[in-house]
C-alpha cells in the first residue's frame, strides 16, 4: 500500500518582505486529518531551524516524501480562525499593499488570539560525562549549572548569536545532556465559569444534609447551573458544592462565557416603524432593488447633514436581514459608535456585534468568536470590522466614507473601501457609501456611473440648514479684540445659553499653547526626537510632543541659549477652555479631546451627559464634528481651521471642507433653527465660503478641476515609497538607491505604463521619534504591471547590505501631507 503524506504550505511570522513566501512542511501523521488552511502551526525555520509560529495557507497530498522538506513541529489552533474568503483576502492584501503574509493575517485576527512562543533549555536529569565534552560544551554545562533561575538561562540563549556556541548547544542536545522545551501562550485566554450538574441517579439511601439536598433538588429541576447561581438558589456556600463533588454526587466543569461588548438591551423597537419621507423612500427603494439582485454593486448615498441617512440604513439593514443575509456597518471613529449603538441595540437586539479598538482585548476576542459562530448577523465597527468573519454578506455600509481614518497607515496599508469592494465581489452583495461630504474619488466614480448615485437633498422634517456667518479675525484684532473668541461668537454663545440651548465649539488642536519659542534666539522649544515644536499642556504643566509622546518639564529657560524670554503662542483646546470659563463662569463646560477621552467608556459617558443637558458647551477636536445628533444644539462655533487648509497634502482642501460642513451640520438638527459661526484669517477663501453654504457640488467642480490640472487622484494613483533611518545620510542613500532600481527596471522591462516621479525628498516633518524620513512620490496607474515593479524594487532593495537598517515601505493612495 502506498503511503500518503500531507504537505502544508506555511507563511511564517517575522519573515522579511524579501523572503516572505509559502514554505513547505510535512504534516505529522497525527495531524494529517486536522490541519486546515488558516490554522497556526509551529515550524522549524532557516538554517538554524529556529522554531517560529506560522499559519497554513494551503495543503496537498503526495505519495512521495521529499527528504528536503522539514517536518512540522506541532499544531497550535484547534480550528481555523479564517474563512475561505478571509484567507483569499490575505493574498489580496499581500499583492496590493506590499505587506507580508503574517502582517495580513494579524490584521484579520483580533490581538487577543495572538500567541507568544519561547524555548527553554534545561539540563537533563542524567549523569554528564564532563571529560567527553569539548571546551564550548563544557562551558555551556558550567554556565547552566551555575544559574539559579531559569530566566537567566533563557535570556542568554535567546540572545545567542555565536555560531560556535549554537553548534555546541545542538551537540549537547544530541547527546541528551540538554533538553529543549517549548512554551506557547495565548495573549488572552477564554473566559469561563464554574458549572455543576448531577453525576447521575442518586441512590435512595444516600445521606445528605439539608443544604446538600437543596443543591440536588435545584439541579434536578434545572439540569445544570453555575456554582455562584447554585449557591444563591440553594442558600449554601462553596464548601457544600465541593463536598458533593468529592462524594461523586455532582460533577464540576468549566463552561466558556462571552465577555459582553454590546451591553444591556433595555428596549426593543421594530425597524419597520421608522417612517421615511418621500426623498428617503426613493433612496431606500433604489438601494433595496440593488440589494435584491444579489450582484456585486456599489452605491453612493449623498445627503446633506441631517437628511436622515441613518434611517435609510436601518430600513435597508432590516430588509437584508429578513432575506437571510448578514450586514457590516462601518463608522470612521469610535466616537460615532455610542449614539448609533444605542439606536441599533433597540432595533436589532443581540444580533449585533461590536468591533473597535475601545473594547478590551477579551471583548474583541469574544465578539470575533460570536461572529464566526453565526451568533451575530450585524457587525458594527471601525476600519478593522471590514474583516469580520461573516458569511453570506448581503450589505456593507460605509458611513462618512470620505474620512481619512478609513485608510490604514501601518502595514498592511489598505483602504477600507477597497477591501469592502473585494468582499462585495466575493459575496455578490451591495456596498453603500454615505456622506454629506463624499470623497472626491467616490463622487467622481459615481458621476461616471461606476457607482449608483442616490441623493438626499433636504433635511428630515424639512428642517432648514443652519445660517452661517464668517467672521474676519484680522478685523477683530485691528479693532482691539485680542480674545480667542470674536465678539460676534461671544454674543451668540451668551444668547444661546440664555435660551437654555447648547453650543458646540470646534478647535482641531489640543493642549494650551501649540508653539513655544525664545524671544532672544528665536528658536522653538522642539522635541529632541522629532523636528516639531512642543505643545504646552496647562493641565499637567508640561511640554508634550503629539507625534512621539515625548514630554518635558515646563522649563523657564530656552534649551538652546539659556534665555528666560520664552513666549507661548498658538491656541489649543485647553486655552480656549480657560477663556470660556472666564467669559461664561456659570456655563457647564465639557472638553472632548485625546487628553480627556482616554478611557474606554469616556466617549459614551460624555456624549450621553451632553445629550441629557448636563453640560451647556462642548468644546473639542474633530471627534465632535461628525455623526452626532444633539437636538438641543442650536449654535456651532469654529474657533479656527485655517492651518488645515495649508498642510501640503493635495487633500487638505477636501478635508477642511468636509470638517467644516460636518461640524456646521451639528446645529439645528431638532425643532429649533440653528446657526454657525466660522472664525478665520482668510475670510475670502472659496473653501470656507462653499462650506458655509453647504455647497458640495460647487466644491467638487472646483476641486476636480484642480486635480485634473495637477494630475492627482482620481485622475491617477499615487504611490509613496518612504524611507526612515536613524542616520539622515542612509535615508538619502536609500532614496537614491530606489530611484536607480526603478530606472533599471524601466529600461530592462520596457515599461509602458505612465509614470511621473517627485523626489526623493524629505517628508514635511523630516524627523519623527529619532528617525529621518524621506519619500519618493510616484504618479501612475495602480495596475498589475506597476505592482510587479514595486515588488521587484522592494526585494532588490533588501539585498543591499549597507541599507539593511533603513525601513522602507510602499503605500498606494495614502497620505502625503506629513
Amino acid at each position: 500500500m502506498i503511503r500518503e503524506f500531507t504537505v502544508a504550505k506555511v507563511a511564517v511570522n517575522g519573515a522579511g518582505y524579501s523572503y516572505d513566501a509559502e514554505y513547505s512542511y510535512i504534516v505529522p501523521f497525527e495531524y494529517m486529518d486536522t490541519v486546515k488552511p488558516g490554522m497556526r502551526v509551529l515550524v522549524p525555520f532557516g538554517n538554524g531551524n529556529k522554531r517560529r509560529i506560522g499559519f497554513v495557507t494551503r495543503t496537498y497530498r503526495t505519495n512521495e516524501r521529499d527528504p528536503m522538506i522539514k517536518p512540522m513541529v506541532t499544531v497550535i489552533d484547534k480550528e481555523s480562525l479564517l474563512t475561505q474568503e478571509t484567507l483569499e483576502l490575505i493574498f489580496w492584501l499581500k499583492e496590493n499593499t506590499f505587506c507580508t503574509f503574517f502582517d495580513a493575517f494579524r490584521t484579520m485576527i483580533p490581538t487577543g488570539f495572538s500567541y507568544s512562543f519561547s524555548s527553554h533549555y534545561t539540563l537533563a536529569n542524567t549523569e554528564i560525562d564532563l571529560e567527553s565534552l569539548e571546551g564550548r560544551e563544557r562551558e555551556i554545562i558550567d554556565f547552566m549549572s551555575s544559574c539559579e533561575k531559569q530566566s537567566d538561562i533563557d535570556l542568554f540563549f535567546n540572545r545567542l548569536d555565536d555560531a560556535g556556541t549554537k553548534k555546541a548547544l545542538a551537540s549537547l542536545m544530541d547527546k541528551g545532556y540538554v533538553e529543549e522545551t517549548d512554551t506557547i501562550k495565548r495573549r488572552v485566554g477564554d473566559e469561563s465559569v464554574r458549572m455543576v450538574a448531577l453525576s447521575g441517579k442518586i441512590p435512595p439511601d444516600t445521606e445528605l444534609t439539608s443544604k446538600q439536598r437543596a443543591v440536588v433538588v435545584f439541579l434536578e429541576e434545572c439540569g445544570c447551573a453555575s456554582v455562584k447561581e447554585t449557591c444563591y438558589m440553594a442558600g449554601c456556600t462553596d464548601t457544600i458544592i465541593k463536598r458533593l463533588v468529592s462524594k461523586g454526587i455532582i460533577k464540576e466543569y468549566r463552561s466558556e462565557i462571552m465577555r459582553d461588548a454590546v451591553g444591556e438591551i433595555t428596549e426593543r423597537r421594530d425597524p419597520v416603524g421608522i417612517v421615511l419621507n418621500d426623498v428617503q423612500s426613493r433612496a431606500f427603494e433604489g438601494l433595496r432593488e440593488l440589494a435584491d439582485k444579489n450582484e456585486a454593486a456599489g452605491a453612493l448615498l449623498y445627503g446633506v447633514t441631517g437628511s436622515g441617512k441613518t434611517s435609510v440604513f436601518i430600513r435597508l439593514i432590516d430588509h437584508v436581514l429578513k432575506s437571510g443575509r448578514t450586514v457590516i456597518m462601518l463608522v470612521p471613529e469610535i466616537s460615532l459608535t455610542p449614539q448609533m449603538l444605542k439606536e441599533f441595540k433597540s432595533l436589532f437586539g443581540s444580533e449585533i456585534a461590536i468591533m473597535h479598538s475601545s473594547l478590551s482585548l477579551g471583548q474583541r476576542t469574544d465578539e470575533f468568536k460570536r461572529i464566526k459562530k453565526g451568533e451575530a448577523r450585524i457587525v458594527i465597527g471601525t476600519r478593522s470590522a471590514v474583516f469580520a468573519p461573516l458569511t453570506n454578506i448581503g450589505l456593507i455600509i460605509m458611513d462618512e466614507e470620505g474620512e481619512p481614518s478609513y485608510k490604514s497607515d501601518q502595514s498592511p496599508r489598505y483602504h477600507t473601501r477597497d477591501v469592502a469592494i473585494q468582499r462585495c465581489g466575493h459575496n455578490s452583495c451591495l456596498l453603500v457609501m454615505a456622506s454629506a461630504t463624499p470623497s472626491i474619488e467616490s463622487f467622481y466614480y459615481a458621476r461616471r456611473n461606476r457607482f449608483h448615485l442616490f441623493r438626499l437633498d433636504k433635511r428630515y422634517s424639512e428642517a432648514p440648514l443652519p445660517e452661517v456667518e464668517i467672521i474676519d479675525m484680522q478685523r477683530e484684532a485691528a479693532e482691539g479684540n485680542d480674545s480667542l473668541l470674536s465678539r460676534g461668537l461671544s454674543d451668540r454663545i451668551r444668547d444661546t445659553l440664555d435660551k437654555n440651548e447648547q453650543v458646540i465649539l470646534l478647535l482641531n488642536r489640543r493642549g494650551f499653547a501649540t508653539y513655544i519659542s525664545c524671544a532672544k534666539c528665536r528658536q522653538p522649544v522642539s522635541c529632541p526626537k522629532c523636528n516639531v515644536a512642543l505643545t504646552y499642556h496647562k493641565k499637567n504643566n508640561r511640554f508634550m510632543c503629539h507625534y512621539c509622546g515625548y514630554t518635558m518639564d515646563n522649563k523657564s529657560r530656552c534649551p538652546a541659549c539659556g534665555s528666560e524670554e520664552l513666549r507661548k503662542s498658538g491656541v489649543g483646546t485647553q486655552r480656549v477652555e480657560d477663556e470660556l470659563e472666564r467669559l461664561f463662569p456659570k456655563a457647564r463646560l465639557l472638553r472632548m479631546d485625546a487628553d480627556t477621552a482616554g478611557s474606554r467608556y469616556a466617549y459614551e459617558e460624555n456624549f450621553r451627559a451632553f445629550e441629557e443637558h448636563e453640560y451647556d458647551i462642548m468644546l473639542g477636536t474633530q471627534m465632535i464634528a461628525k455623526g452626532l445628533n444633539f437636538p438641543n444644539v442650536t449654535l456651532v462655533g469654529v474657533i479656527s481651521l485655517d492651518k488645515a487648509l495649508f498642510t501640503g497634502d493635495f487633500r487638505s482642501y477636501e478635508r477642511t471642507f468636509s470638517l467644516l460642513t460636518q461640524v456646521v451640520g451639528r446645529s439645528g438638527r431638532g425643532e429649533k433653527p440653528g446657526t454657525a459661526v466660522i472664525q478665520t484669517f482668510v475670510p475670502d477663501h472659496y473653501v470656507l465660503n462653499l462650506a458655509a453654504k453647504q455647497d458640495y457640488d460647487e466644491f467638487y467642480e472646483e476641486e476636480i478641476a484642480l486635480r485634473q490640472a495637477l494630475i492627482y487622484p482620481p485622475c491617477c494613483d499615487i504611490c509613496v515609497i518612504g524611507f526612515s533611518s536613524d542616520m539622515e545620510s542612509r535615508a538619502i542613500r536609500a532614496g537614491d538607491a530606489v530611484t536607480q532600481l526603478i530606472s533599471r527596471y524601466i529600461n530592462e522591462n520596457k515599461v509602458s505604463f505612465p509614470l511621473r516621479a517627485i523626489g526623493p525628498a524629505p517628508c514635511t516633518i523630516e524627523m519623527i521619534n529619532g528617525r529621518y524620513r524621506y519619500r519618493l512620490i510616484l504618479k501612475t496607474k495602480n495596475i498589475p504591471a506597476f505592482r510587479e515593479m514595486i515588488k521587484w524594487v522592494l526585494k532588490e532593495f533588501y539585498k543591499q547590505k549597507e541599507l539593511r537598517t533603513v525601513h522602507i515601505y510602499a503605500d498606494i493612495n495614502g497620505d502625503i501631507g506629513t
